[in-house]
């Protein structure tokens, strides 16, 4: 078997690229462009000149108006998810790997930053894209050694990563078997450049643009080429390692699709005239990031493999190596079956923005009209200066009565208002975005209960946690599995990070693998303060189990409620509960320790063993009562149940005699006076 050559593989990518940017510019492009002019409300370009020119920007404040909620919905908490163990003794490590990934998302990486422009591009452009991967990064130090010995000196030689720059051997005089004086060096000075390689995790936004993938792809799962296409200078990657002939020859203006969206998002398409920067090192160079299935090695398998090329058709191959990760996640707010690309806020209210739009401006040009009418005039019989002049109070000259009058216009406000009503109901139902949802609406607020307004507000709700959850159990999820990937393959060395305000160590392997991923997301029907109440009444009947049964009875502990006190803490925005409540487990340790402490004095000491064991009799007593009033409770219940029973069984006997006495007297009744019928005299 021969594997594939660089250049089969660089005619295969090629084709790819042009394959996935042709489907992009008919499917896609353009459609982005659109909504970033619907975005910033620019002119459609068919105004004319001297009537209302106008834009509503529905699209915009649909985004506007979901965003806030969205961000609190991830971000309300410090924990964007978090790993639920699947054994019991994995639970201490899902916790330390919950924190550890978090601390990566908003310490390494600008977590809110990267959520908020990925949820954002998902709702104006269909699609958002982050990258992910692991980034080595290296510091260069210099250091002085003196007196090293010869065995010092080697064990320094030995690391790859320490560079001689100045070597100066000490000797010292001794006098040989012979009597003759030698010089022997017994000891070194360095100077030496030390290369210190680390690395991290690094997260970064993907613009739509830039993300390519093969058109029929229904999932990243089944997707078999997608690609980060981007640009980058030469003096970037010549300081990575590459050659720099090869970079500079394939050194050129980035192609125009990803040039014309780049300049529409910045508007600055006067001053990206397309000329290059005077420094050659700075000139741009479009690189590939690619993750494609290609058989390579020619064993009759596609594996996945990570490729790096530059060039515009991508041919020009840098690195080519064998990955076992995606190291993309994407997000659509509204899922398409069967398509990776799913809908936008955009598709929603695109054809909304531009009925209001038009409708907007024929109101204005009809008030304007009827503020500022237009006038009739008979030529020559009026002095156009004076008619032209828009003085208040002024005076039109004329030769006869009745040469100037007012044109005469009706306004359509009557009708446009209602229209205008009507297309905000449906971009309510489209969106889910309502006032109601913002806790805008003074119906809503004025409502007879608190339940009238917490129902009403959570039905508009439901379409923005709709869009949460679907962002949450797609891209996000993938994300944060990535990244525990990426930990337990890539990182090699113990790593101390302040979590809780305690310094742990994180060993990669130890295990960072074999966790379930739990998105942790404010989703669900009640509010915050909703929340806080059921914690509340949790904790209180927590409190009476935990006074009247004591510590060690069956149904709840002393870490059951501390864990219920840290989620009304967080909640209610205190991010670190270790400044009100100790950790559960902590909690548990001091419990165990007291009760051990507590057992050896009773031992040590009759009367306190003594006071124990009444102590222990009278929560055994309490205990046997509450069950003799829980059982006579039931009892009780029984009862009244069925005496309730009997009686309404009796009611329905009683009933039922009534209305057959009843329906006897009817027909009784009726062959009376059916005899009487006919014993009268006919006529």
């Amino acid at each position: 078997m021969a594997k594939m050559t660089d250049e089969r593989l660089g005619s295969i990518i090629q084709s790819e690229i042009t394959d996935s940017q042709n489907h992009f510019e008919t499917e896609y492009s353009s459609d982005r462009l659109k909504a970033i002019d619907y975005y910033l409300g620019e002119p459609f370009g068919n105004e004319v000149e001297g009537r209302s020119s106008v834009v509503s920007t529905d699209f915009a404040d649909a985004v506007e108006q979901i965003m806030p909620s969205l961000m609190r919905i991830f971000t309300s908490s410090d924990k964007y998810v978090r790993y639920a163990p699947r054994t019991a003794e994995d639970v201490q490590r899902a916790e330390q790997l919950t924190d550890y990934v978090n601390y990566i998302i908003n310490n390494d990486n600008d977590g809110y930053r990267i959520m908020y422009n990925w949820f954002k591009d998902s709702l104006m452009f269909k699609l958002g894209v982050v990258k992910y991967c692991w980034d080595e990064a290296s510091t260069v130090q210099e250091e002085e050694y003196e007196g090293l010995t010869e065995e010092e000196l080697a064990l320094l030689l030995a690391n790859p990563d320490v560079e001689v720059i100045e070597r100066q051997e000490n000797f010292t005089t001794m006098i040989s078997e012979l009597g003759e004086e030698i010089q022997v060096a017994d000891s070194y000075d360095l100077k030496v450049k030390i290369t210190k390689k680390s690395g991290k995790i690094k997260i970064e936004n993907v613009p739509p643009e830039e993300f390519l993938f093969n058109r029929r792809a229904k999932s990243l799962e089944d997707c078999y080429f997608m690609c980060h296409k981007t640009t980058m200078s030469v003096s970037d990657l010549v300081s990575m390692g590459y050659d720099r002939k090869l970079i500079e020859d394939n050194a050129g203006m980035i192609d125009g699709d990803i040039d014309e969206e780049r300049q529409r998002r910045f508007e600055d398409l006067e001053s990206q005239s397309g000329t290059d920067p005077v420094d050659p090192s700075q000139h741009e160079v479009v690189v590939h990031d690619i993750t494609m299935k290609v058989d390579y090695d020619d064993d009759g398998v596609a594996e996945m493999r990570r490729i790096l090329s530059i060039g515009d058709g991508g041919d020009v191959i840098l690195e080519n190596d064998v990955v076992d990760f995606i190291p993309f996640a994407v997000i659509s707010p509204i899922l398409m079956p069967h398509r990776l690309v799913g809908r936008s806020l955009f598709d929603l209210t695109q054809d909304l923005q531009t009925i209001k739009s038009t409708l907007l401006r024929q109101y204005l040009d009809s008030t304007y009209h009827s503020v500022l009418p237009r006038m009739v005039a008979v030529e020559g019989q009026v002095n156009l200066d004076d008619l032209l002049d828009g003085t208040a109070g002024g005076i039109i000259r004329t030769r006869q009565a009745g040469a100037v009058q007012q044109l005469s216009t009706s306004g359509v406000g009557g009708e446009i208002q209602p229209l205008m009503q009507y297309l905000d109901q449906v971009k309510t139902s489209r969106t889910g975005i309502s006032e109601a949802s913002q806790g805008l609406d003074p119906s809503v607020l004025q409502s007879t209960t608190a339940q009238a307004v917490s129902a009403t507000v959570r039905g508009s709700q439901q379409k923005l946690e709709s869009y949460a959850r679907t962002i949450a159990e797609t891209g996000v999820k993938d994300l944060f599995k990535g990244i525990l990937h990426l930990i337990s393959t890539y990182q090699q060395q113990e790593r101390i990070v302040r979590l809780r305000n305690e310094f742990i160590a994180i060993d990669p392997q130890e295990g960072s693998s074999g966790f379930d991923v739990i998105v942790n997301v404010g989703l669900g029907t009640a509010d915050d303060e909703q929340k806080i109440s059921f914690l509340q009444a949790i904790a209180q009947k927590q409190e009476t189990i935990l006074q009247t049964l004591g510590a060690d009875n069956p149904i709840c502990n002393a870490s059951q409620y501390v864990n219920t006190l840290r989620q009304i803490t967080e909640i209610g925005g205190f991010k670190d509960a270790n400044q009100f409540f100790n950790p559960p487990q902590v909690v548990q340790m001091q419990i165990q320790q007291q009760q051990q402490q507590q057992q050896t004095q009773g031992q040590e000491n009759p009367v306190m063993q003594a006071e124990m064991q009444k102590v222990q009799a009278e929560i055994e007593a309490k205990k046997m009562k509450l069950e003799a009033d829980i059982q006579l409770a039931r009892e009780k219940a029984s009862a009244d149940i069925q005496l309730a029973r009997e009686k309404m069984q009796a009611e329905l006997e009683m009933r039922r005699q009534e209305l057959s006495m009843e329906a006897e007297l009817r027909v009784a009744k009726a062959v009376t006076d059916a005899e009487i019928s006919t014993n009268l005299p006919r006529a």
